[in-house]
């Protein structure tokens, strides 16, 4: 991912919880043959300093062979939105979009062991729906193990993480503050999640702002 040092999110506990609100991802695998993603819930584990994203594919998906073989990445989306030239000062602009998304690096593995596919299960389900358990529980033996043999499980054991918070950090604060207004007040509920997000960075500034290295398109930087 392409992360000018203006929009580089670094913070390692605004990462993980990034993920954790954002866990439709895309999982990416690389193999020889060519590069293959599906979009997937998956669920992220944090022990001590050690980051795993697990989930299933659905076993007819034949990218579960392709885990293991090179890198996989996973890709956290989050909030997005168009912003118009009209806010900048400058009439020499251009429109750009801003939004944020992690990516995660690290070495994937197949699970094909019964026991752990149901405890990758359990904590999707933990995740989305608890009271779904007693109903999946109450289904017959023979439904469950039908559905438990359609699936392969992964997990990703993360080696590196990388953030990006694209939220017009390169613009003046006038210019920042008018594109949040526009944002907050627009039709597209994404769109207002990106003004909350300028909002409270402007509450709690830990980034700089203004121009400067990163400055805007004639300086290299207001693509994407």
């Amino acid at each position: 991912m392409y992360v000018p040092s203006r929009f580089r999110e670094d913070d390692r506990a605004r990462q993980l919880e990034f993920m954790r609100q954002h866990s439709f991802a895309l999982v990416v695998s690389a193999p020889p043959s060519g590069p293959v993603a599906t979009h997937l819930p998956v669920t992220v584990d944090v022990v001590g300093d050690e980051v795993k994203v697990r989930g299933h594919f659905a076993k007819a998906n034949p990218q579960w062979r392709a885990m293991g073989s090179g890198e996989t990445l996973v890709v956290f989306s989050g909030p997005h939105a168009y912003v118009s030239p009209k806010h900048y000062d400058a009439l020499e602009s251009v429109p750009t979009w801003n939004y944020l998304a992690v990516h995660a690096f690290g070495t994937g593995r197949v699970i094909h062991d019964a026991e752990e596919n149901l405890r990758l299960l359990h904590e999707l389900i933990e995740a989305h729906e608890p009271a779904y358990w007693l109903q999946w529980q109450a289904l017959s033996e023979r439904y469950r193990q039908g559905m438990l043999g359609g699936i392969v499980g992964f997990e990703v054991d993360v080696v590196r993480i990388e953030g990006k918070a694209k939220l017009s950090q390169n613009k003046t604060e006038g210019e920042q503050r008018r594109i949040a207004s526009s944002l907050a007040v627009a039709a597209d509920p994404l769109a207002r999640t990106v003004a909350e997000e300028m909002e409270r960075r402007f509450a709690h500034p830990g980034e700089p702002s203004g121009r400067g290295e990163d400055a805007d398109v004639r300086g290299g930087e207001d693509v994407h």
